[in-house]
């Protein structure tokens, strides 16, 4: 009998272990702060303002990026060379349209319809990194990036923002257009152009 009862102790006692065990090796995340702060879905739809905001960056990006991957894949049997100027802002509204682009480039690039090169935002970065190489005796002259082998883009994507506000007693009403175009450099033809239209209406 004693035996018995021994044999029954293990083997509750080894599944009370494991359980035991496996909670003791729960990573737990702990919380920092006073909870305050929480995080928020980054795609719901923002309408604290009807300035320009995150929604409506995120609803060009993705209506320009499906435009122009369409059109490249059918347009191009390679993936051309491409570089963005500035989206000019001609609303009256700070708006950071380099994000714009920036969103638009990494969507086309994972559609891989298009190569991107260097832009003139980026030049300074890229010519200083070749002189880094290139004059600062660090490097191995097998190793290091040669001058003169960037290439050039054959298409230019550049695009501008407008935006027209009414205000009528209460009610505010903002329509914006977001333009983007893509040139071939050599010759200036307009190879591909659309837009975006969003409208938002406030009332106090």
């Amino acid at each position: 009998m004693q035996m018995l009862s021994k044999i029954r102790l293990q083997t509750l006692a080894l599944p009370l272990a494991l359980s035991l065990l496996a909670s003791g090796c729960a990573v737990t995340n702990p919380i920092v702060g006073d909870g305050s702060v929480q995080y928020g879905d980054s795609k719901a739809v923002e309408t604290v303002s009807n300035e320009f905001g995150s929604t409506d960056l995120q609803t060009i990006a993705e209506s320009m990026s499906r435009s122009l991957t369409q059109f490249s894949a059918t347009a191009y049997k390679d993936r051309p060379l491409v570089t963005v100027a500035e989206v000019k802002n001609k609303t009256s509204e700070y708006i950071d349209t380099r994000s714009i682009t920036d969103s638009i480039k990494t969507q086309v690039i994972k559609g891989g319809t298009m190569r991107f090169v260097t832009d003139i935002n980026q030049m300074q970065n890229q010519t200083d990194e070749l002189a880094r190489q290139n004059q600062s005796g660090l490097y191995k002259k097998s190793t290091t990036a040669k001058t003169g082998q960037m290439q050039g883009a054959k298409y230019r994507v550049e695009g501008s923002i407008t935006s027209i506000v009414k205000r009528s007693g209460d009610i505010k009403d903002v329509y914006y257009k977001f333009t983007l175009q893509m040139f071939d450099i050599e010759s200036g033809v307009t190879e591909w152009m659309d837009e975006r239209e969003i409208r938002k209406t406030s009332s106090k």
